[in-house]
């Protein structure tokens, strides 16, 4: 057998394209069915607009690790891939490119607007599905779903009616979160606060019996005025119980409301005395249900003044804020304007001030689904990685309200309902009927769709093919595991907990791995406007996609989340590279030595001959083998990083690879140690696999020199830990070389020196502080280059060893 030469440097952007080429058209990842020790997981479905980020990359890189392990491991292991069709987010897009065109949704109706987004996913919806494939995600690509796919659809239609059917899910007027710009409901989660410095305004309302009184009442929206239908004290409140029950003038109406006893005033905010506004308030519309209070509405969906505005109909929100304030204070009725830091709700998609606003919507009747999904957390069915978002779960769902599911939209599933005007009547079916089964009279259907949570929270059983008893259904559910981040710990793990226990019987996963956000060096989070967004695909083009893979995995502590440095990513491409010449190395010894690779990738970390160093290196395998299964199984990521990074650079190379070289140089122990070298290095590249796929793929391919014992090593077995593979008299004999040879390091190193002892104490003593203090710095240890790190920590045992030799130096009498 003869190795190839490979090249002096390693070159990801030749090599990493043409075998993630090679896994999809070989259809490497399809997971069979009828198969034993089955581990499944499926993919938070990116928005079909999406092109990837790095909080995909991190995500992906961590689900990719995990699941390349466990297929290596021997489980039948599905990812399963998709994209979720993004209802706001895909209908803007589309919007915007019929208005470049100089058309507008509502000028070409709906059909054609459907038709055109469509034609727009399929042009441009795959662009974040050929990015993952680039950068090597393992998933299985003939399993791929959409949230708009036929059987998905389905689904979606099932749920929605048996829910229906079951009383859970309604339809009534209520005041939800309302985008003027986007013309939808949004949910709760779906709104961003940002803390603001807006106005507050102390208003008088005269007292219509007792003229010249009046009751000041403190809002921050005084354009909602016009709408007001009480004005509501503390019962408890001493200072106002005599007027409860009388009656006040709302300013610029020429209404009267009346003075009600409510908890909702709290005595001491503002005055103690609120307005009473139902139809542009949540709170104020629950105290109107318990005062059976009117609604009036003065904004439309555009957040424009309606003809119950009077004189200030038409007018923006804003510019009616400023007229009313105006008015306000010509009429003698504003008392105060002061300055009042307040949190003010923006649409999470467009970034318009939300406007609560009475609509009809659907619901979703959320409290027994929700202890249902609790119950099972509490039986352990479900463990959360870090332990605390369990903490937040159960919090959230204590709190949990009515889940508004309609949006105002074209793009999405249309709800499955329909009207019929002759009586009446509302029929919900997984089928549009023909007529009204009542009266037999014609049907419309809803126009609302719905909110895009509701389909992706049914993603773990409708893409194995549910409501159908599907061998896939069968096989892969419930999943294994699911890696997410915490941002949509609500918006999409607990619906899917709840929807998954309530038609399954079964909660959707096993696990639930929350990992962290990945922000800039300085901890800033990465956004456009601040130039501090780092390109998945940039960075990988200039640093290889291992490199980057093996960062994120480095930084991917529990609970912390990551500064991501570019330094960091170039310290890894450097590992790589390391990793390469060892390789060439390794080649070029094996040819000079006439050495052929192991026949099968070895299952047990033994090899021929006896000699020390070979017998060390197997054991360090081991340990590594026991050492990744443990970080893995665990997710500990960084800690599976590290371990990789110290065996390869450290154990491997500066180690392993010198004390090989002079047997190399021997006749008589050339050809063992060339296998030996080969069989240790197959074991280190299925060790480091998961993690460097590209890198040790190619490596391991030109190990075998095409004759591969299997199409990929990610289909060979990861190596197996054994009781039997630890040799301590092997690892002491090593330990004992590697402290001789410090030793001989540290003596030509004082040789060097000649400085009188106690000059050289003192310089030891304040280098060594020095270095502490460096290593104690978390931003330079997170920040800097691995290879730089680990540099360090190298220099300060050297040091640290110099300081120790000058202190068993034997005193001498002058």
């Amino acid at each position: 057998m003869v190795f190839q030469e490979l090249s002096k440097a390693y070159e990801p952007q030749m090599i990493e394209p043409r075998w993630a080429q090679r896994w999809v058209e070989g259809r490497l990842f399809h997971a069979e069915n009828g198969r034993p020790n089955n581990w499944s997981l499926v993919i938070p479905p990116p928005n079909v607009t999406g092109s990837l980020h790095m909080g995909h990359m991190l995500e992906h890189t961590l689900i990719d690790i995990v699941v390349r392990w466990r297929r290596m491991q021997g489980d039948n292991t599905l990812w399963l891939p998709g994209t979720d069709h993004a209802g706001i987010a895909t209908q803007m897009v589309v919007e915007r490119a019929l208005a470049a065109e100089g058309k507008d949704r509502k000028t070409i109706g709906r059909a054609a607007f459907e038709e055109a987004a469509w034609a727009w996913k399929a042009q441009s919806g795959g662009r974040i599905q050929q990015q993952m494939m680039r950068l090597g995600a393992s998933c299985d690509w003939q399993r791929e779903r959409f949230t708009l796919d036929e059987g998905l659809s389905r689904a979606v239609r099932e749920v929605f009616v048996r829910l229906y059917e079951e009383g859970l899910i309604y339809r009534g007027r209520y005041i939800v979160n309302w985008c003027p710009r986007c013309q939808t409901a949004v949910s709760d989660l779906e709104v961003v606060h940002q803390d603001v410095t807006g106005k507050m305004y102390r208003v008088r309302y005269l007292l219509v019996d007792q003229p010249g009184k009046f009751l000041e009442v403190a809002t921050t929206r005084p354009e909602t005025i016009l709408a007001d239908v009480a004005v509501a004290v503390n019962p408890g409140d001493a200072r106002y119980q005599h007027l409860i029950g009388q009656k006040v003038a709302v300013p610029l109406t020429g209404r009267t409301v009346p003075v009600i006893g409510d908890e909702i005033a709290q005595p001491e905010f503002g005055t103690g005395a609120v307005k009473i506004t139902p139809g542009h308030d949540p709170n104020d519309f629950a105290a109107g249900e318990r005062h059976h209070l009117p609604q009036l509405t003065i904004l439309d969906e555009t957040a424009h003044m309606t003809a119950e505005a009077g004189a200030y109909a038409g007018l923006d929100r804003f510019a009616a804020r400023k007229r009313i304030v105006a008015d306000l204070e010509a009429q003698g009725l504003l008392a105060e304007v002061k300055d009042h830091p307040m949190a003010v709700g923006h649409c999470q998609r467009c970034r318009t001030v939300i406007e609560p606003r009475i609509s009809t919507q659907w619901f979703v009747k959320i409290a027994p689904l929700a202890q249902a999904a609790v119950a099972a957390v509490e039986r352990g069915e479900v463990e959360f990685i870090p332990e605390v978002n369990a903490k937040h779960f159960f919090d959230w769902m204590a709190n949990i309200h009515d889940w508004c599911i309609s949006r105002q939209l074209w793009w999405g599933h249309r709800i499955p309902a329909w009207y019929c005007d002759a009586c009446g009547k509302t029929i919900v079916a997984r089928e549009a009927p023909e007529r009204c089964p009542g009266c037999r009279g014609p049907l419309r259907q809803e126009t609302d769709v719905l909110d895009t949570w509701f389909s992706s929270g049914l993603w773990p059983f409708s893409t194995l093919g549910w409501p159908e008893a599907t061998e896939d259904l069968r096989d892969f559910y419930p999943t294994s595991l699911l890696i997410t981040g915490f941002d949509i710990l609500f918006f999409w793990v607990a619906r899917m907990l709840m929807l998954g226990v309530h038609f399954t019987g079964r909660a959707p996963f096993r696990q639930v791995y929350i990992h962290a956000l990945v922000r800039d060096a300085e901890r800033q989070k990465m956004s456009k406007t601040k130039g501090n967004v780092i390109d998945p695909l940039v960075v990988t083009e200039k640093y290889g996609t291992d490199a980057v893979r093996f960062t994120l995995a480095a930084m991917a502590a529990p609970g912390t989340d990551i500064a991501l440095a570019e330094e960091r990513m170039q310290g890894y491409a450097a590992f790589a590279n390391k990793i390469w010449n060892a390789a060439r190395f390794i080649f070029m010894s094996a040819n000079q030595a006439g050495a052929a690779a192991p026949a099968d990738s070895p299952e047990r970390l033994l090899a021929q001959g006896e000699h020390w160093v070979d017998r060390w290196i197997f054991s360090r395998l081991n340990a590594v083998a026991a050492k990744l299964d443990e970080s893995l199984t665990a997710y500990r990521f960084h800690e599976a990083a590290d371990t990789l990074y110290h065996f390869f650079w450290h154990e491997f190379c500066d180690w392993y690879l010198e004390w090989s070289k002079p047997r190399l140089r021997d006749a008589s122990q050339r050809e063992i140690a060339a296998a030996n070298l080969l069989a240790a290095f197959d074991g280190a590249l299925r060790l480091l696999h998961p993690v460097m796929p590209f890198l040790t793929e190619e490596l391991w391919m030109a190990l075998h020199a095409g004759a591969t014992p299997a199409v990929s090593i990610a289909l060979t077995r990861f190596p197996q830990a054994e009781a039997a593979g630890v040799d301590a008299a092997a690892e002491a004999q090593a330990e004992q070389e590697m402290e001789q040879t410090r030793a001989a390091r540290l003596q030509r190193n004082a040789a060097r020196t000649a400085a009188p002892v106690g000059n050289a104490k003192a310089e030891l003593e304040a280098a060594i502080a020095r270095k502490r203090k460096l290593l104690a710095n978390p931003n330079f240890v997170q920040k800097a280059a691995a290879a730089v790190v680990e540099s360090e920590r190298e220099q300060l045992r050297e040091l640290e060893g110099k300081l120790a030799a000058i202190a068993d130096e034997p005193k001498t009498d002058n």
